[in-house]
């Protein structure tokens, strides 16, 4: 994983607490905006966490792409399955 330490600590800090049981059975639901165009569900629901959250990622798209965050994304929000 090419994210630093410190900036995965923080998206952890802010995206755990926002994981919630209740927000995941409404993502297994589909019952989010634009649902139906949504081909990976556990993709939107990791960006909707990270969004949800506000976590300024600007500074991080100088060494990262969009791969790689969600790459980060993937070991802090467990799949839906789960």
């Amino acid at each position: 994983m090419k994210m630093q330490a410190y900036d995965f600590r923080v998206l952890c800090a802010a995206i755990q607490p926002l994981d919630t049981e209740e927000r995941r059975a409404k993502y297994r639901r589909r019952d989010f905006p634009l649902a139906d165009r949504v081909q990976d569900v556990y993709k939107r629901y990791r960006w909707d966490l990270l969004w949800l959250s506000k976590v300024d990622i600007s500074r991080m798209y100088d060494y990262l792409d969009d791969s790689n965050i969600d790459t980060a994304l993937k070991r802090i929000v467990p799949s839906l399955l789960e």
